[in-house]
């Protein structure tokens, strides 16, 4: 591999769009808030669904609830869940059953009981990422080693950023 001297870098102190475009995430850093802090990345044209979006979890399947979501089955969604006392159900891409015009579900690779609970999503071609949680006690700036090239982003960059000061992403 060769050393790529095209790379850019983008920051952001609330959630948004890093890029529109494709490129590869090579690498990012972030600063918590002093509290239990979330960065999740998407690969999205879109902001994701957050308002009012809750799930449970009962063995590996997920039920998400959200009014008038307006997907069908078969769809994929990209989809962050959020922790419910340290425990969440598996952050990913999965193919949805719809099983109301408020509710669908999925199978999460993991299995186990949560309550309901907040939960994110992309869908129409946009895929989840990646998600990292720092603790309420870190206080240093995170950046996390992505190996390799980089992680591939077809559509464009979002961060969904919870409690986190300021964040920046190295792409290319």
């Amino acid at each position: 591999m060769t050393m790529q001297y095209d790379v850019k870098q983008g920051h952001l102190n609330q959630s948004g769009f890093f890029v529109l475009a494709r490129n590869r995430v090579k690498g990012f850093s972030f600063f918590g808030a002093g509290s239990d802090a979330t960065l999740v990345l998407f690969d999205t044209i879109t902001a994701p669904v957050t308002d009012s979006v809750t799930y449970a979890r009962s063995g590996t399947t997920v039920t998400v609830t959200k009014t008038a979501h307006g997907l069908s089955t078969g769809n994929t969604v990209g989809i962050h869940f959020n922790s419910n006392t340290s425990v969440s159900a598996t952050d990913g891409n999965y193919v949805i059953t719809r099983t109301g015009a408020d509710t669908f579900t999925l199978t999460d690779i993991n299995s186990g009981t949560i309550t309901s609970t907040a939960a994110s999503y992309v869908s129409g071609g946009g895929r989840w990422l990646m998600t990292y949680e720092i603790d309420a006690t870190d206080t240093f700036s995170n950046a996390p080693f992505i190996p390799g090239e980089g992680v591939l982003a077809v559509n464009g960059i979002y961060a969904l950023m919870t409690n986190i000061d300021s964040a920046q992403i190295y792409y290319g």
